[in-house]
């Protein structure tokens, strides 16, 4: 609920102190004294986008402070604690505009943006007037008018997941059928890497193996030749055979020699057994260098077919072994790819039958939000004068989305018989007002915390049918908070609070100011509503009247 704003420095009031009342307040003043100033303030400072030039000429700043009363529970609340603002039973909000149009703004003393400001004006404020377009009047904002009235919040938020999980469904389906596709393209060029690699199947190190192997049967077929015939040199026909006779002879003589031959001996025996163990060592080379002809071909052939599918693939031989099993999880993929098809085009069809449900159940609940709507509605015209007009909540088809596929608008008939049309191009001026009263009445009932203002709204409406638009304001008004801008004076009596904005000229200064009213002061400006600059007494009489209900 508003309770107080303060102006300064803004358009034309330089200092403005107002204390607002729960229940139906009225705002008064011939045309051009600066009703609409307010309402400029106001909307400033809860972040509403107006006029560009706010600040007061020849002041350095504007500001405008607006202080509301919070209730337990309050929307407010959710919004404040989700910016991180402090919390507490008063809302104070806070608004400079600097004469070069800088604009700085404050919640409970902290610095916050225009986005909060906004957050917050939704759940604090509703302005209405004549030419509204804030939602009732907007065929785009009716479904949103419809549900508050159903109550369907759960209905439309199942909806929404239920259509988020259908378009996560089908872009799953399609990311799958995009990367099948790219395989089937390559579907030849896999297969036939995958019988090559298979039919090599090449090992994780085996190139350096094959290549060891190849010099090997390659240095042994030149050296083997050399290496025989040095064995043969070692033999009984060779050194052996020399060493084992000159050990036989020296042997013969040794006793005859008085010693002198033994250290010969001891050499010569050592020198035998050395050469024994180098023929056993090239034996045994020979025997390494021993391999069938074919094997050296045999594994060239091989070496040089793995190093010959690498380059074709454009890898190193090292990674081909890793490079041959990616093709076959390719081939593996496309091949059981069909099935994953299969189970995604499943899973959105379930996801789209889901989604089918709950835009049905949501229609269903809209169709019947809308009969009793349009029941509510039309209990509410009789009182204003409008017992013949028609008023019907349509809804029809629109393209699916997340809050299902209604299109909802509101259509409108004045007189019987007349054709019915769109609220906003059949109705005039007069009986547009009382249609979005009416209408404004049936959704505010579970409302509560929310100051409703009125611009106007009974502009065009005289006589018993501004009585009723009146009476329908207090009605509204009973247990909560609504501002009135009128100039009808049987609107401004049933105010409980009535404020007169006033223009006031000092040399070449005008100012804007709004003076509280009491009773005497209140007969006054009734009676000028009623008989215009010159008050008469009967004026005055049938201001009291007007006041006495």
């Amino acid at each position: 609920m508003l309770r107080t704003l303060d102006i300064s420095d803004m358009l034309i009031i330089d200092r403005l102190e107002l204390e607002f009342q729960p229940g139906l307040n009225v705002l008064t003043g011939e045309t051009g004294a600066g009703k609409s100033i307010l309402l400029d303030a106001l909307g400033f400072v809860l972040g509403w986008r107006g006029r560009a030039e706010l600040v007061r000429q020849g002041a350095e700043q504007g500001e405008v402070v607006a202080s509301f009363d919070l209730s337990p529970g309050h929307p407010a609340i959710a919004v404040l604690e989700e910016a991180g603002l402090p919390v507490d039973d008063e809302l104070i909000l806070r608004r400079v505009n600097t004469s070069d149009g800088r604009k700085t703004a404050w919640v409970n003393d902290r610095r916050c943006s225009g986005e909060v400001l906004r957050a917050l004006s939704e759940t604090l404020i509703e302005l209405h007037g004549q030419h509204d377009d804030r939602g009732l009047l907007n065929p785009r904002g009716h479904r949103a008018i419809l549900d508050a009235f159903a109550g369907c919040d759960d209905a439309r938020a199942d909806t929404r997941a239920r259509w988020r999980e259908m378009g996560q469904a089908r872009k799953a389906l399609a990311d799958a059928e995009a990367v099948m596709e790219a395989i089937r393209a390559e579907e030849e060029f896999l297969r036939h890497a995958v019988a090559e690699c298979d039919a090599l199947d090449p090992k994780a190190g085996e190139e350096a193996e094959l290549d060891t192997r190849r010099r090997q049967m390659q240095g042994a077929e030149r050296i083997r030749e050399d290496v025989q015939r040095a064995y043969q040199g070692l033999g009984h026909d060779g050194a052996e055979g020399t060493l084992s006779d000159a050990i036989r002879w020296l042997d013969g003589v040794a006793e005859q020699a008085e010693g002198t031959l033994d250290a010969p001996l001891a050499a010569l025996s050592r020198a035998l057994g050395e050469l024994d163990e180098a023929s056993d060592g090239i034996v045994r080379a020979l025997e390494v260098m021993q391999f069938n002809p074919t094997d050296l071909e045999e594994t060239e052939e091989r070496l040089f077919a793995i190093r010959a599918l690498a380059r074709k693939h454009g890898i190193s031989v090292d990674v081909l072994p890793g490079f041959a099993g990616d093709l076959r999880a390719k081939l593996a993929a496309l091949d059981a790819g069909e099935a994953d098809l299969g189970r995604l085009r499943a899973e959105l069809a379930a996801a789209e039958t889901a989604y089918e449900t709950a835009a049905q159940t949501l229609r269903a609940a809209r169709v019947a939000a809308a009969k009793n709507l349009d029941t509510a509605v039309m209990q509410e015209l009789a009182p204003l004068k409008m017992e013949r007009a028609v008023f019907a909540t349509q809804v029809g088809d629109e393209a699916p989305g997340p809050e299902g596929f209604d299109a909802v608008a509101f259509s409108v008939a004045t007189n019987p018989g007349a054709p019915a049309g769109a609220l906003n191009k059949i109705a005039s001026g007069g009986e547009l007002s009382r249609f979005l009263l009416a209408l404004k009445v049936c959704l505010t009932r579970e409302q509560s915390g929310l100051t409703m203002i009125f611009d106007e709204i009974d502009r065009g409406v005289g006589g018993a049918t501004a009585d009723a638009v009146g009476r329908r304001l207090s009605a509204l008004a009973a247990g909560g908070q609504v501002l009135v801008v009128t100039h009808s004076p049987q609107v401004a009596a049933l105010g409980a609070h009535h404020w007169r904005v006033e223009k006031r000229v000092s040399g070449e200064m005008t100012t804007s100011t709004v003076v509280p009213l009491e009773q005497d002061a209140r007969v006054d400006e009734i009676a000028r509503m009623l008989a215009g600059d010159t008050i008469t007494d009967q004026a005055r009489g049938a201001a009291i009247a007007l006041l006495a209900g």
